[in-house]
Formats: structure tokens, C-alpha cells, sequence
């Protein structure tokens, strides 16, 4: 479990004037936020960083559907089943007046199960007011911690008489920016964060946004300039700025609309099947929201917000979650070489009514037993730890896009899948596997057979689970990150922790730090991963975004490691290309951090390439360091990390459309020690389009007083071992 190493909390009360207003500075002391009320009661908030406003004068507050009285079925409006106003007075933003406040400071250290580094700080001063709306007589605490890299708070609301059960209309959470900031954004949408970014003007988005959702009638619709959170904003002075939420429970995923005249963000949360944004009962609270700032995009990366905004680790007894490297057959279905379903022709497939030996296979389908010992085979021979498998079970004939809640039952192999002989032959190579289930986002379904599915996992062997969520989400008008599906999703992550199960959820809300306090979450996908390189390809530049956005909350199961570009290659029906070179794909490993990494490609790939492939063999995928040397959002990032429990750093470097020259100093080497550093970088001609695999590598003795200087291609990047000299 996560080991406190010190802390302390200091906490007084202080006396306030007539506004409320307040001021709490960072413990570093570059941090300035004041809080006040503005005329007619509403609580506002404004941030500035080393004398720089990062955030204008902002309004807070919650919009309710009902007072939380009981209602009758006249509270409920003709059109459908969205409870109706009445003519209720139903803010919770404004009409406040400060009852108290209080101060206080904390600082402590703790060490993650896993991460990119063995300790992490937690320290920042506080501030919570508690207000009082005179006229419901109803009372609203808002949290505010300020640590030395951003601004966390939330809103609380305690047990009281005239406010106990609440339904929420809306969150009224601005974010006021001071100008026309350079965004790189997700348009908004409910259920997918899977596309590529756009890098615009704030004053831009409205005429780049693409088509995204449209809600149903008892849904306000998103604005036309919506987008997603972990949303990073550069002003034209030079401060980076990035809005996400943390502690994502029991409550709806945060987007937000701008108003792009005044550049002000105003928070939008996930609706539920029956149109509300939340069903709250007190005492309760809501997610926090997060401003991240500093003048230099390395803190931005290395700051731990999130994490430490989440409560500490709930699981007593972590012995159990260990970091995982696998490969799996997965990359030739994705490709579409091969299928995920043994047969072809059933259309109607129903559990328990087809009997898969009568039907005649179709010759494509992956997951045969022969082919899965290859996998096995080569993981154990290349010393990864497990083999993940899809399309294992029956299914898959029928399973997307017919909204039915019967597909999978998570425990019944295809006839050509001998699920006794895998268990067996991986044991005897010390291989592990890894478990898929796919739901097709009928959740009813999963959430009944789950008990039985994790039971069969641990009579079988498997101690991770890959989960997804393609499709509609059952119950029919519920979103991917509404309350009801992220209740669900945690539900699922505490139900394997009873089980000692680590989960890897696909298709799930964008993480917001929750991995601290379950850490068997051992990864995530939330956004668009290496798959879509064989969906027709990504930007150049996305893998230098996510770290600035998706990774703010958590690690990413990227899926990395393509060597083959040319997906033809693969499967002659697909013309995808893979949008990076083969030095980048390596640097991945370092730059897009996970305690979860795949080789995706297939192994004859790799073994077209063997020294390159030795790099993904040696790098670690737990770390006691990491220093983030250069960084610029849609450009380039370089990452050093040091192994857990060894001497050995591992360099990374990915770069956008215009290539980079890297500049890097050493100096995070133990001073006086000699290493030998082995170089895979881009060869001169490389290029992700007409070039990707062309490589060089050398190795070179270093200390820590060496400066080394790379060319990375466009679309390129390097990757770096470095051990010490024997």
C-alpha cells in the first residue's frame, strides 16, 4: 500500500470581511488565488502565477432540477421524464453569504505502487469556505488547495435538513482566460475522446469543430465550441495552463463550452439516460477541478496534481499488482489480417444456443491455440511477462451495433481455443495471460456475469484483465462518461481488487488520478491509441500531446512498438501508414508513460529487426526517476528515466511534423560514474512518410558531465539506453 513517509496539517480559522474575500498563496509562494463574493452572493475565484493573471475573475456554483424535496409526478415535465423546474428557486450560485472559513497547510511524502517516481510530494495550502444561502437556508463549502505547480478545488456539500437529496440541472464552474490563448483540443463528446487534436486560437475553435455528438431532445446540446478535458492552453506571454478535473466518483465527466467573445470556459457535465447531470445525496462532494500553470512546459508534465488530489490507497494488500510488459494477438485483427470471430454467417448468434462445433470455422480467426503458443513462445523467449489474447470467446459473429444486452458471457471459449492446454503450456514458459473482455457496452450484462467472469479468470490463471466498451452503452441512453457508467466503472476496478485482479479499461472515461487510490487500475486507453495508425493514421505530432493532456490523469495503454508502417504489408485490403518512424516508435516507451506496455507488432516483424527490437526489451516500466529534459506541446518532448531499483536511465525523445534537434546534458547521472550509452536514433534520410524505417545505432561511453546533440526526423525521435560501464 502507498507508505506516508512524513506529513503534517495545520488548520485555523481566520476572519473574513463582508465579500469573504480571501487570498491563499502557494507554499513556493508563485501562486496567488482570491477568493470573493460578487454582488448578490455569487462565489468567485481569480489566479495569478509569479504577478501574471491566469485566470480572470471566474463565477462558481451549481444549477439544481428540484430543491430536494419529494416529488410527485407533477414535478415532472409533459415532454418526457426530465424533471421540470416549477418556478423553484434552485441555484447554488448565488444568494450566498461566508459563514467561516479556514486555512490550513500540508505537506507530506508517499510513494506510489507504481510510477514515474518512487516518491511523491503532496504539499499546498488551503483554503475552505463554508457559505450560507440564506434564503433555502442551505450551506456550500468550496475547497480550494494551491500547491507550487496549480490550483485544486471542489465543492462540498454537508449533511443538512434543507438539502439532502439533489439533482443536478448543471455545473456553473468557469475558467475566465485573459486572452486569446493557443488551445490544443478534443471536440466535446460523450462517449469518445478517440480523436486526433486540433492546435487553434480559442477564437478558432468554433470554425475547426467537427461534427461531434448529437444529444437526444431532453439533452441541452453541447455549444459549438465544447471540448475535453485534459484541455492545454500557451498564452501569448508564455504560460502554460492545462484544466482537467480529479477524483472522478459519483459524479459526471466535466467538459467545457467557451464563450470564444470573452474567453471564458464554463464547465458542462455528462448527461444521464433521463437527461439530469447527477443524482447526489449529502454529505457529498463533487470531483476536483485542476488548474495546472507554470512558465515551463517540463512542470506542466511533471506535476502531480491529479495524483494527489485523489484520496490514498484503499487496497491493503498491493503485493499482488505488478507492472506488466506483453504482447498478444491483437495488432493482426486490428490490421484486419485476421478476424476476432471463428465463423462467419450467423447473424443471429445467441449464448447458449449455437453450437459453435457444428458451424465450419473460417479460417482467419485468431485466437487458435497453435497461434496463441507463438505468442507464448516468443515472450518467453524475448522475457516479456504475459500474452494478452482477443476474440477467445464466443460472441463475436454478432457483437457491435445491435444494441443487445446477450453477447458475451465472458467464460465460453471458441471450439479451436483450448483454454486447459494455454493455461498449461504459458505456465510451463513462465508466461502469464492477460484476460479480454470486451462488453459491446451492454454494461447490464457484464455487471451480472462479472463475479462469475473474474472467478473463471483466477481458476484459469489470469490476473489482468483488458476490458472495452464499443458500442452504445445498455442501458439504452445512458454515455460513456455519464454518473451511472462511472459508477460502474469503479464498480468493476473494486471488484477486482477483491479478486487481486488488475484492470486495463478501454473505451472508459478519461482518467482523473483515481489509479492512487485503486492502483490496481493499471492502465487505461481514453484516447486515441496506436489502433487508429491502422485506421487510416494520426498526426505526426499526437504522441507529443497526450503527455500535456490524456496523461495528466493517468497512464495510457498506447499500445506502441510498430515497426512495419506500410499496413498493406500486413493486409493488403488496408492502405493505412503509420505516421511515425521506427526510432520513434521505440521512444515511446519512455515519453508516454505506463506502468502497462505492449509490443503491438507482430512478431516476424521483430524479428526483421532485432537490434532495434532490443531496445523495447531492456526499457523498464517502473521508474524511481523521471526528469522531463525538453518540452513543447505539439513539438517535441524529451523524457530520462531512471529503472526501479537499478542504476540504468532510459532517454526518449518524440517530435511533430518539423523534426527537432535535441540538446540534452547528463547530468541526472551519478556524477563520477562511467556509463555506456547505446543510441537508436533516426538515420539522416529518415522520414515518418517515405523513410520511417531507417535507423542507426551506436553506443558511446557518457558521464554525467556529457551534452549530447540528436537529429530527430520529422515525425521521428530517439531512444536512449544507459548502463553503467563494467
Amino acid at each position: 500500500m502507498n507508505k506516508k513517509i512524513k506529513g503534517f496539517f495545520l488548520l485555523l480559522t481566520v476572519a473574513y470581511s463582508v465579500s469573504g474575500a480571501q487570498t491563499l498563496t502557494s507554499p513556493n509562494g508563485n501562486l496567488s488565488m482570491n477568493f470573493s463574493l460578487q454582488a448578490g452572493g455569487t462565489p468567485t475565484y481569480s489566479l495569478t502565477y509569479k504577478g501574471k493573471t491566469v485566470i480572470n475573475p471566474s463565477k462558481l456554483g451549481l444549477e439544481l432540477l428540484t430543491e430536494g424535496a419529494k416529488r410527485t409526478f407533477d414535478d415532472f415535465s409533459p415532454e418526457g421524464n426530465v424533471p421540470g423546474d416549477k418556478g423553484k428557486k434552485n441555484s447554488l450560485f448565488d444568494g450566498f453569504e461566508v459563514l467561516d472559513t479556514a486555512t490550513a497547510s500540508f505537506d507530506e511524502t508517499w510513494q506510489p505502487v507504481w510510477g514515474e517516481t518512487k516518491d511523491i510530494r503532496n504539499h499546498y495550502n488551503e483554503l475552505a469556505v463554508t457559505l450560507k444561502q440564506s434564503a433555502t437556508d442551505r450551506r456550500m463549502m468550496i475547497r480550494f488547495r494551491l500547491f507550487d505547480d496549480g490550483l485544486g478545488f471542489r465543492y462540498e456539500f454537508p449533511q443538512q435538513k434543507n438539502l439532502i437529496y439533489m439533482v443536478v440541472k448543471e455545473e456553473h464552474t468557469q475558467f475566465a482566460m485573459t486572452g486569446d490563448h493557443t488551445a490544443y483540443w478534443l471536440p466535446g463528446d460523450y462517449d469518445t475522446q478517440e480523436y486526433d487534436y486540433t492546435t487553434s486560437r480559442l477564437s478558432e475553435i468554433r470554425g475547426l469543430m467537427p461534427q461531434a455528438i448529437t444529444p437526444n431532445s431532453s439533452q441541452t446540446p453541447f455549444s459549438p465550441t465544447g471540448v475535453q478535458t485534459a484541455l492545454m492552453l500557451k498564452t501569448g506571454d508564455g504560460l502554460y495552463i492545462n484544466l482537467h478535473e480529479a477524483a472522478l466518483i459519483n459524479y459526471s465527466c466535466m467538459h467545457l463550452n467557451l464563450d470564444d467573445r470573452n474567453f471564458v470556459f464554463e464547465s458542462f457535465l455528462t448527461p444521464g439516460a433521463n437527461g439530469t447531470k447527477g443524482h447526489l445525496q449529502t454529505p457529498c462532494q463533487s470531483p476536483w477541478r485542476t488548474v495546472i500553470v507554470s512558465d515551463d512546459a517540463r512542470e506542466i508534465l511533471a506535476s502531480n496534481i491529479t495524483l494527489n488530489l485523489n484520496e490514498p490507497c484503499k487496497i491493503e494488500d498491493t503485493s499482488w499488482i505488478k507492472p506488466v510488459k506483453y504482447v498478444g494477438v491483437w495488432w493482426e485483427m486490428i490490421t484486419g489480417a485476421k478476424d476476432w470471430a471463428y465463423t462467419t454467417g450467423l447473424p443471429s448468434v445467441q449464448l447458449g444456443v449455437t453450437d459453435y462445433t457444428q458451424v465450419k470455422p473460417s479460417g482467419r480467426h485468431g485466437a487458435t491455440t497453435a497461434h496463441v503458443k507463438e505468442y507464448i513462445d516468443f515472450a518467453a523467449l524475448h522475457g516479456f511477462d504475459a500474452v494478452l489474447v482477443e476474440g477467445w470467446n464466443i460472441g463475436w459473429e454478432d457483437w457491435f451495433g445491435n444494441s443487445k444486452e446477450n453477447v458475451f458471457d465472458f467464460v465460453t471459449p471458441y471450439p479451436d481455443f483450448d483454454l486447459k492446454e494455454i493455461k498449461r503450456y504459458a505456465a510451463s514458459k513462465g508466461i502469464k495471460m492477460v484476460m479480454h473482455h470486451e462488453t459491446s457496452s451492454s454494461v447490464r450484462n457484464y455487471e451480472r456475469r462479472l463475479d462469475t467472469a473474474y472467478r473463471f479468470m483466477k481458476d484459469n490463471g489470469y490476473d489482468a484483465v483488458k476490458s472495452g466498451y464499443v458500442g452504445d452503452i445498455i442501458p439504452r441512453g445512458e454515455h460513456h462518461y455519464s454518473q451511472w457508467m462511472n459508477n460502474h466503472y469503479l464498480y468493476a476496478i473494486e471488484k477486482a481488487a477483491g479478486y487481486q485482479i488488475m484492470v486495463n479499461a478501454h473505451e472508459a472515461v478519461r482518467p482523473t488520478g483515481i489509479c492512487r487510490t485503486y492502483p490496481n487500475l493499471i492502465g487505461n486507453e481514453s484516447a486515441r491509441g496506436t489502433e487508429y495508425q491502422a485506421f487510416g493514421g494520426s498526426k505526426p505530432n499526437h504522441a507529443t500531446l497526450l503527455p500535456f493532456t490524456r496523461l495528466i490523469g493517468g497512464p495510457m495503454d498506447y499500445t506502441p512498438g510498430i515497426f512495419e508502417m506500410d499496413i498493406e504489408k500486413i493486409n493488403p485490403g488496408n492502405t493505412s501508414h503509420v505516421n511515425t518512424t521506427l526510432a520513434n516508435q521505440l521512444a515511446l516507451y519512455v515519453t508516454l508513460y505506463s506502468p502497462l506496455q505492449m509490443a503491438a507488432d507482430l512478431p516476424e516483424n521483430y524479428n526483421r529487426f532485432p537490434d532495434a527490437f532490443q531496445f523495447i526489451k531492456d526499457v523498464a516500466i517502473d521508474w524511481d526517476e523521471s526528469k522531463y529534459l525538453e518540452a513543447e506541446p505539439g513539438k517535441y518532448i524529451t523524457v530520462a528515466r531512471k529503472a526501479k531499483g537499478s542504476p540504468a536511465w532510459f532517454v526518449g525523445n518524440v517530435c511533430g511534423e518539423e523534426g527537432f534537434t535535441s540538446k540534452i546534458a547528463l547530468d541526472f547521472l551519478e556524477p563520477g560514474k562511467k556509463y555506456v550509452a547505446t543510441i537508436y536514433s533516426d538515420a539522416p534520410d529518415a522520414h515518418y512518410k517515405t523513410n520511417p524505417q531507417a535507423y542507426a545505432i551506436r553506443q558511446m561511453n557518457v558521464t554525467a558531465k556529457s551534452k549530447l546533440t540528436l537529429k530527430s526526423a520529422p515525425g521521428g525521435g530517439y531512444a536512449i539506453s544507459i548502463v553503467p560501464k563494467q
